[in-house]
């Protein structure tokens, strides 16, 4: 699905020193249209092979698509915030985009619990058009830090500009309990703020935070920490990428409109629509070895 070329390291992300290189995703048929996954860890972690067990579902999500009809590229990469992807990462994403391609951005682990924007890559909370005029901790260069939701309306404008269509996911929640539930990320949170940044552009919002704690609520505590490589997360297994995976399929054919339907393959035909309108999913999840969920 993807081709090797050089690629940047969670160091470009944090303003870092490069330390290695690592293979960078590319479409791997560049006459067909492309989906470009973009966020942090939990979409991309490491080099995107399960290092140290840890994996991200942009990872085990191209199963799910005709990728004889769709380059699946996951351009996301571990530690980032909607502020320091959209400032060292989306420019090359946004040069690759063609019209008639979609991106899907999911951000809000790393950054959005501090409202701080002097930190390396803290955001200011919210959507609006707030900022803040820092000296960065890491290069000391003059920086404007803008909104959480700013910096997600900007991909979606500008993929917009390029005649790509862009979807906004809320984070997926970590591995934590309070009297037999997950814990879900509030409105006055990243997962609230990127579904007030859809809303007010209009575009696709895959509730994944909502969807995924549903899922964990069914499966218990037990079950997931197996979806988790360690702890609380936010670094998902194997089996938890799959997991998901799985979810955001749900999430996107749940959509009044779909604007990946047609590229969805036979494998996502098993996978019921996420029913957010219900006070629980619609179908309950069989659970195969590994705790992997088949359907939502």
């Amino acid at each position: 699905m993807a081709g090797n070329s050089l690629a940047q390291t969670n160091d470009a992300a944090t303003n870092s020193p490069p330390r290695a290189r690592r293979p960078e995703n590319l479409p791997a048929n560049p006459a067909l249209p492309s989906l470009f996954l973009i966020g942090d860890s939990t979409v991309r972690n490491g080099s995107g092979r399960g290092d140290g067990g840890q994996w991200g579902w942009g990872d085990k999500i191209a199963v799910f698509f005709d990728t004889g009809k769709i380059n699946v590229v996951n351009r996301a990469l571990g530690g980032t915030t909607a502020r320091t992807f959209y400032r060292d990462l989306w420019p090359r994403v946004l040069g690759m985009i063609k019209p008639g391609d979609f991106v899907i951005m999911q951000f809000g682990t790393n950054g959005g619990a501090v409202n701080d924007g002097s930190r390396a890559r803290g955001e200011i909370h919210g959507i609006g058009d707030d900022t803040q005029e820092i000296t960065n901790q890491v290069t000391g260069k003059f920086e404007v830090v803008h909104t959480f939701g700013w910096y997600e309306k900007q991909m979606i404008a500008e993929a917009r500009s390029k005649g790509a269509t862009p979807m906004v996911c809320s984070l997926i929640p970590r591995n934590n309990w309070k009297n037999g539930h997950t814990s879900r990320n509030g409105s006055d949170s990243a997962a609230g703020w990127a579904a007030d940044a859809a809303k007010a552009v209009n575009a696709p919002f895959i509730d994944n935070n909502e969807i995924i704690a549903r899922l964990y609520d069914q499966l218990g505590q037990d079950q997931v920490n197996a979806l988790f490589v360690a702890g609380q997360g936010p670094h998902t297994s194997l089996a938890g990428a799959e997991t998901n995976a799985i979810c955001v399929v749900a999430g996107l054919k749940g959509l009044k409109e779909n604007p990946l339907d047609k590229f969805l393959s036979a494998t996502a035909g098993g996978i019921a629509p996420a029913d957010l309108s219900q006070p629980a999913p619609a179908t309950a999840v069989p659970v195969k070895d590994k705790n992997t969920p088949e359907k939502l």
